[in-house]
């Protein structure tokens, strides 16, 4: 035992505490952090006993089950449909040709259903020969297949609607990456393009359109106004997407981010500088609600320790 270990030792043993009763405090805390440790390697591993290329399923009827496929380069969430309303999202940047294919061809043998995010064209190209059923949105950058008839009459979500409007044309981009993502979630989706606060008469003439919807996704750039005029007019929740479109003080978004989170109109949240998909995945969620649909939630417990 080192000079320092003896010191401690020494000092709690004039306070009372004896070495046994302290050895025995040190191997208590040493076994709880090895059982902290241990979860949270559980928690990242998953429920489901995992191979490369396989999945597994965990026999747990409270859980209701798990399966999490391994590619080796990632780790495909295939229960997140049932949570979420729609498969695992890819986001198309820093990803190869050849991952996001592989990704796309097992979401689509289990679901049905995709959406690529930040997607160029020229991955598109590589896709369509292999997958002829998917469609390319320029403007949102995005790769999708919303599924057969059947598979979209049975996820449309009947009641209330997402309405997207957006401040400029030069933000229209993100304002499609939200609008189709809402689409896919099941949302009934309306726009309405270049309403910002430049001329106010513009967006006061689509207020009746604003108070008839259920949803509403605002997205602004510049100096990122127009979500929180819309939050204060209407009595829905509102969801502000701010844009890195301006010039120079506006920091490439940054501007209209501080601005929409300094807000003082009640009922705005807001997401990431041009994350339309965010928003839209949001107002989504929410529509959701409305619509009393019930998403199964897994319930993660840590490995029982031995004792």
């Amino acid at each position: 035992m080192d000079s320092d270990s003896s010191q401690y030792l020494r000092r709690h043993r004039r306070n009372g505490i004896g070495q046994a009763r302290l050895l025995t405090r040190i191997r208590t805390s040493l076994d709880k952090g090895r059982a902290s440790l241990e979860s949270l390697e559980s928690l990242e591993k998953g429920p489901a006993s995992v191979k490369k290329g396989k999945v597994e399923k965990a026999k747990s009827p409270k859980a209701g089950g798990s399966a999490v496929e391994n590619l080796g380069f990632a780790r495909l969430d295939h229960d997140r449909e049932s949570r979420k309303g729609f498969p695992e999202v890819v986001y198309g940047e820093g990803k190869t040709r050849e991952q996001i294919a592989s990704i796309a061809a097992r979401i689509l043998k289990r679901s049905g259903r995709l959406l690529v995010t930040r997607a160029s064209e020229d991955v598109f190209r590589f896709l369509s020969p292999r997958f002829p059923e998917l469609r390319y949105h320029a403007a949102a950058r995005a790769i999708w297949h919303e599924g057969t008839p059947a598979l979209r009459s049975a996820k449309a979500l009947s009641r209330g609607h997402v309405l997207v409007v957006c401040a400029g044309t030069s933000d229209i981009p993100v304002a499609e990456e939200a609008a189709l993502t809402a689409r896919l979630l099941g949302c009934k989706v309306k726009t309405i393009h270049d309403v910002g606060v430049a001329g106010l008469h513009r967006l006061l003439a689509q207020l009746p359109a604003l108070k008839r919807a259920s949803v509403i996704i605002a997205v602004a750039g510049m100096e990122g106004a127009l979500p929180s005029v819309i939050a204060g007019l209407v009595d829905k929740p509102v969801i502000g997407v701010p844009t890195s479109v301006g010039y120079g003080a506006s920091m490439k978004g940054l501007a209209a981010l501080l601005a929409l989170l300094n807000s003082c109109a009640s009922g705005l949240t807001v997401v990431n500088i041009d994350n339309g998909f965010g928003a839209g995945f949001a107002a989504g969620q929410i529509l959701r609600l409305i619509q009393g649909v019930p998403g199964k939630s897994p319930r993660l417990r840590p490995p029982r320790t031995k004792s």
